[in-house]
C-alpha cells in the first residue's frame, strides 16, 4: 500500500513542477488552454482525485502529512488560479512576480513539494 502511495506522491511532484511552465506560458499568452476555474479546483487534479479518493488508508489520512498536504495543496491551486487570472488581465508583472523565488505560486510550489517529500520518507520509514 506504501509502495504505490509513494509512487503517486512521486508522480504529483512531477505533475505540479510542470505549471510552472504552463503558467509562463500563460504569462507569454501561449497557453490559452487553461480555465481559471478549474485550475482553482484541487479537486481536478489527479492528484487531488487521489488525495479524495479511496487509495489512501482512512489512519493515514487522518495524519499530519495528509492533513498538511491537503492544505498546501489547495493553497498551490490557489496561487495558480490567481497567476492565471493576473495574466488575463494583463497583469503581467503581477503574475511574473507570483512565479520568481519569494512569489506566492513559487512558495505555494516549494512548500507543497517540501510536504510531499517529507511524506514519501514517512511512508517509507513506516514500510
Amino acid at each position: 500500500m506504501a509502495g504505490s502511495i509513494i509512487d503517486d506522491i512521486t508522480r504529483a511532484i512531477g505533475a505540479h513542477g510542470l505549471w510552472k511552465g504552463r503558467l509562463a506560458a500563460a504569462i507569454a499568452g501561449g497557453e490559452q488552454g487553461l480555465d481559471p476555474a478549474t485550475v482553482a479546483r484541487d479537486d481536478a487534479c489527479d492528484f487531488g482525485r487521489f488525495l479524495a479518493g479511496p487509495a489512501i488508508p482512512p489512519a493515514e489520512k487522518a495524519g499530519p502529512h495528509y492533513q498538511r498536504i491537503r492544505t498546501l495543496h489547495a493553497a498551490f491551486h490557489r496561487c495558480a488560479c490567481d497567476v492565471l487570472r493576473d495574466a488575463r488581465a494583463g497583469r503581467r508583472a503581477e503574475a511574473e512576480a507570483a512565479l520568481r523565488p519569494g512569489g506566492a505560486f513559487a512558495s505555494a510550489s516549494a512548500d507543497l513539494t517540501q510536504a510531499m517529500m517529507a511524506w514519501q520518507q514517512a511512508l517509507r520509514r513506516a514500510a
